[in-house]
């Protein structure tokens, strides 16, 4: 029997439908990081959602992510 995860899940995005995509597309080349992509009912924004141990890891990708978007 498989055991089970018990990490918990963080957001470390929040964004339009296809900036979670790229956030999490480059999350998941990131040393093969689990990510999740909640769709609220609105679909308005969309949370990105690592496991809690990934969660400094995904936050430099974030960061440099947001620095590029913003020009900086």
């Amino acid at each position: 029997m498989k055991e089970e995860d018990k990490s918990k899940l963080v957001e470390v995005f929040t964004g339009s439908p296809w900036e979670a995509e790229l956030v999490k597309s480059l999350l998941v080349t990131k040393d093969g990081m689990v990510v999740n992509v909640v769709l609220p009912a609105t679909a308005v924004d969309v949370s990105v959602l690592v496991n809690e141990k990934d969660y400094e890891a995904a936050m430099e990708v974030v960061r440099e992510y947001e620095k590029r978007e913003n020009g900086d």
